[in-house]
């Protein structure tokens, strides 16, 4: 499987030869050995993002590129989960909640809402989600699509709220491995992922919220956006 690593508040995912497709800053699809998710300080304000993660990883000790992810969350709360031939490994912060109300048929337009911003140190979900098998890319960017379905439905579960307004993944595919054609939620790679993001999240919930303490809404929240507002319908 993939060797998962902590040091000076990074994380390394490594698995040699690896492909990663990454929703996050200077994201998609890369070949390297290794992928990171960073967690930076209170009050963090950078914008020269690549050269930030690269000191950062060095600083750490790890001296392979790869795709990178930041969050606000500390690294001590990150948890992993596998079954079969996918791993997942979570971090989970709520300050900032992102919303989408879905009102009845009929209801009237409302303005967008939105409380505070959505700088990267108020929460973020941050999910690196690898599997053995060798997919193709249309296959590997499929599990991307899994993987966010299945964060949603656990945060909805868990906490009332989808998302948050910064959350990001990485989904990687051993390419010497046994192809799988497919990785929607009825196959094997497909189902593994959904069981392990929303096994792995849940964990980082209980270790980041170890009372349950979500924020009751947007309003209550630090920072967070409701999207109240509703897109014109036209028929094809």
């Amino acid at each position: 499987m993939f060797e998962s690593t902590v040091r000076e508040d990074v994380l390394c995912v490594r698995r040699e030869g690896t492909r990663w497709l990454s929703s996050g800053w200077n994201g998609g699809v890369r070949s390297t050995d290794a992928a990171y998710n960073v967690s930076v300080p209170d009050g963090w304000e950078r914008t020269d993002l690549d050269a930030y993660v690269a000191a950062r990883r060095r600083r750490a000790g790890f001296d392979a590129p790869g795709p990178a992810l930041l969050t606000g969350v500390d690294l001590g709360h990150a948890r992993g989960a596998r079954r079969g031939p996918v791993e997942a490994v979570a971090t989970a912060g709520l300050s900032n909640p992102a919303a989408l109300p879905v009102p009845p048929d009929g209801s009237t337009t409302s303005g967008e809402s939105e409380a505070g911003g959505s700088r990267v140190d108020a929460g973020t979900v941050n999910l690196i989600v690898g599997t053995t098998r060798s997919l193709d890319d249309g296959a590997l960017a499929n599990l991307l699509a899994v993987v966010a379905e299945a964060k949603a439905a656990t945060l909805l579960a868990v906490t009332g709220f989808p998302g948050t307004t910064t959350d990001a993944a990485i989904v990687a595919c051993d390419p010497s491995g046994d192809p799988a054609d497919f990785t929607g939620s009825a196959t094997p790679v497909g189902a593994a992922a959904r069981a392990c993001v929303r096994d792995a999240l849940r964990a980082s919930l209980r270790s980041r919220y170890p009372d349950g303490e979500f924020p009751a809404s947007v309003d209550d929240a630090e920072y967070g956006v409701s999207t109240d507002r509703r897109a014109a319908v036209f028929q094809l």
